[in-house]
């Protein structure tokens, strides 16, 4: 259900004090990254900023995504806490929307120890909609390990995991693991998809794919279809994109890149600050290489009335 690219969006607010959603910009969003042939898509997720969305703005960006993809592709709401009633809680909510799986970062803070790291998740997977587990220990500070990811995988209602340790041989391991059970291993750093595909990976949750989702939705297909040249051609030539989502705290980047192409961004949310002016001349010369961005910003907003806030130009 879940393979292929699957941008984790990010969540655009209005520029003034209030910083209300604008949900006008997150749907232009969504449908521009329709139009790219996106895989599915993942809202209030870690791009999503949502450990700073109150539950009734949580709920509204899942229910406007619900209803502006209206079941072209897959829906996966983030939903994870490090509170296992409130996870849950989200996670009923997201059901009730209508989301076809959720996303479910370990417990950062708490640093649980196995026997509560089963029960959280088993919590979840009694709820009766798919979870993808989420392991990013570079967020959470603690790594799941391959053999605990191995014993979730046959619960019934855990379908897959996004990998974000950044260790391919723990990937290797997980996917060694669990290839006989119905289990989708889903790269959570762009710069390792192609590897984590040849693996046997099924696809990535992409911060990329909001500002690049043409050239990584065909580096994906080619790779699914064993067109390893071009997708490793395809690799190389997104490498500067992957490298410049990461030169501050995501989603401080992105969220910069496509306000610069003429989408709805907005700031981000305190305690992230936004990009500085260094970083965002170096950003800008980035997107000036990539098309998509360049005819975007050259156009104005994915949607109607939204004027680009700067045009990029090749330097």
């Amino acid at each position: 259900m879940f393979e292929g690219v699957l941008p984790a969006i990010i969540t655009p607010f209005k520029s003034n004090s209030a910083m209300d959603l604008d949900i006008q910009g997150l749907e232009r969003n969504i449908e521009y990254l329709l139009s790219c042939g996106i895989h599915g898509i993942v809202p209030c997720g870690s791009t999503g900023e949502s450990a700073t969305l109150t539950f009734k703005e949580h709920e509204k960006v899942v229910g406007v995504t619900i209803d502006t993809i209206n079941g072209k592709v897959p829906v996966l709401a983030g939903t994870g806490s490090n509170n296992t009633a409130e996870a849950v809680t989200l996670t009923k909510a997201a059901k009730d929307s209508g989301a076809d799986g959720v996303l479910v970062i370990s417990p950062y803070y708490n640093k649980p120890n196995r026997a509560g790291l089963v029960k959280h998740y088993t919590k979840l997977a009694d709820l009766d909609i798919p979870v993808v587990i989420y392991n990013v220990p570079g967020r959470t500070g603690q790594n799941l390990e391959p053999d605990l990811i191995a014993e979730l995988a046959q619960l019934p209602g855990i379908v897959g995991i996004k990998e974000a340790s950044g260790n391919v041989g723990q990937v290797s391991r997980i996917i060694e693991l669990t290839q006989d059970e119905d289990f989708a291993v889903i790269s959570g750093d762009d710069n390792l998809t192609l590897p984590i595909m040849a693996l046997g990976g099924r696809g990535v949750i992409s911060v990329a794919a909001n500002v690049d989702p043409k050239r990584m939705v065909t580096m994906c297909e080619a790779a699914g279809k064993g067109d390893w040249k071009k997708a490793l051609a395809l690799h190389y030539a997104l490498s500067p994109l992957f490298r410049s989502m990461f030169i501050d705290t995501n989603p401080i980047p992105v969220k910069k890149a496509v306000e610069l192409m003429g989408m709805a961004g907005g700031p981000v949310r305190l305690p992230l600050d936004n990009l500085d002016g260094k970083k965002t001349a170096d950003l800008k010369k980035i997107l000036a290489t990539i098309p998509a961005a360049k005819k975007l910003a050259g156009a104005g907003s994915a949607g109607k009335k939204e004027k680009p806030v700067v045009k990029i130009t090749r330097r």
